[in-house]
């Protein structure tokens, strides 16, 4: 997934919709014998109204016998999601993040919740990884940006009811990725998140153009960069870890035969260590970027 950037993002949405009318996002083709798999870059959240849908994507959906995304599609995945979140985000009776935050962090904390409308009280229940989720989640809201203008929404409105839906992995292993991740990594992460959010309110705007018009390097600098630098462990555990398993399974699947559609986040198929790159390292055709 790539990571939660958040910024004011209502007021550019024309502009937005003008680059992504000029380019397009990009598409990765990988081939055999007897299959082909398109792959397709997710932004998760995105504003009302922004003009993004490629035509090689339209036409994969069109004829796919699969379509795979990271999570099951449907309201029963984001019920679990939003169901597990609180039973293992939530800290125990008596602790509080705040006081778990160095100083400095705990004043930033209170900075940015101010500024974006979340509830100091709510967050200082929260362990820091979840904090973080609900920091971005409320910039999202505060931009206009959700989860029902996001790509998976769409795709999956857009694909035939013939084809099968499939997952990744499920919803409890992606928030152990988060979870389990040592406390210290998770607020490294949060301490990112934050000074993006204090620093540059624009992040989310540049991430979105950069993704609409195929900027790959842009996109890795603006999404991949920081999380790598704040916080290796996380980085690993969120990008590198799962693009390895999630070959494991596309591989498996190449290895019948007809066509698919996969759709996960934008940073998981950048650079040699990006899911196309590894494929490629398999022995498989793969066009694209």
């Amino acid at each position: 997934m790539i990571r939660a950037v958040t910024a004011a993002l209502a007021a550019s949405a024309a502009l937005l919709s003008a680059t992504a009318a000029a380019a397009q996002p990009p598409v990765w083709v990988v081939k055999d014998a007897d299959s082909e798999m398109v792959l397709f870059g997710s932004v998760h959240v995105l504003p009302p109204g922004l003009a993004w849908k490629p035509p090689a994507l339209a036409a994969a959906l069109k004829d796919a016998d699969d379509l795979w995304f990271e999570l099951p599609a449907g309201p029963e995945a984001e019920q679990e999601s939003a169901r597990l979140a609180g039973e293992k985000g939530v800290l125990p009776p008596g602790e509080s993040l705040f006081k778990r935050l160095p100083p400095a962090d705990a004043a930033r904390l209170v900075r940015v919740a101010e500024a974006y409308g979340v509830d100091k009280a709510v967050l200082d229940r929260l362990e820091p990884w979840l904090a973080e989720l609900a920091l971005s989640g409320a910039a999202f809201r505060k931009s206009g940006a959700g989860l029902e203008d996001g790509v998976e929404k769409a795709v999956e409105a857009a694909a035939p009811p013939k084809a099968r839906r499939r997952a990744l992995e499920t919803v409890a292993e992606q928030l152990a990725i988060f979870d389990e991740a040592p406390e210290g990594e998770q607020i490294a992460s949060l301490r990112e998140t934050m000074v993006e959010m204090e620093k540059d309110p624009k992040a989310f705007d540049t991430l979105v153009a950069a993704w609409a018009s195929g900027d790959l390097g842009l996109i890795e600098r603006e999404a991949l960069q920081p999380l790598r630098q704040a916080s290796p462990l996380l980085y690993r555990r969120l990008v590198t870890d799962r693009n390895a398993r999630w070959v494991q399974t596309l591989d498996h699947r190449l290895k019948g035969k007809g066509r698919t559609v996969v759709v996960v986040g934008m940073g998981h198929l950048i650079g040699d260590g990006g899911v196309p790159a590894r494929l490629r390292a398999l022995g498989y055709s793969v066009t694209g970027p």
